[in-house]
């Protein structure tokens, strides 16, 4: 696959930042000309994702997180969110719904919901340095009657 076009941010673990990361990407993929469903989903994906950051990685603290996008020439869209913070002791145990460290309100369903909404996802971290997500969604090829 080669890269057609990419972009990267920086943003701070604030709440207020989600929403503008989310909106950042889903402008970013209509170069790819997606469906509604199809933005709704990436959209949705990076919320999770950057909400774990805010939630998770800095806690009750500020950090940067790290937003990657690239457009491949297969219609693809593949997006790294990286943060700098406590890290994920045991992955495969993150990854299961239901689980979450914080309790309250959180229903520990991030990781089941990027899975659900993206085609390819892989978590990697590592104990105090940090944690990285990476998510490919393949757009589906629209065809004009008129073509």
């Amino acid at each position: 696959m080669k890269v057609t076009n990419k972009f990267a941010m920086t943003v701070l673990s604030r709440s207020s930042n989600e929403g503008f990361a989310r909106s950042c990407i889903a402008a970013f993929a209509t170069q790819l000309d997606p469906t509604l469903e199809e933005i709704s989903d990436i959209k949705t994906a990076v919320s999770e994702a950057v909400t774990n950051c805010i939630v998770h990685a800095y806690k009750e603290k500020l950090g940067n997180i790290y937003i990657n996008a690239e457009l491949t020439d297969d219609n693809s869209i593949k997006i790294k969110i990286r943060d700098k913070g406590c890290g994920i002791e045991n992955i495969e145990k993150a990854m299961e719904p239901l689980y979450t460290t914080v309790g309250g309100e959180r229903a520990g369903l991030g990781f089941a919901v990027m899975q659900s909404f993206m085609d390819k996802i892989k978590v990697s971290s590592k104990k105090d340095k940090g944690t990285t997500v990476t998510m490919v969604k393949k757009i589906s090829p629209r065809f004009s009657i008129n073509a």
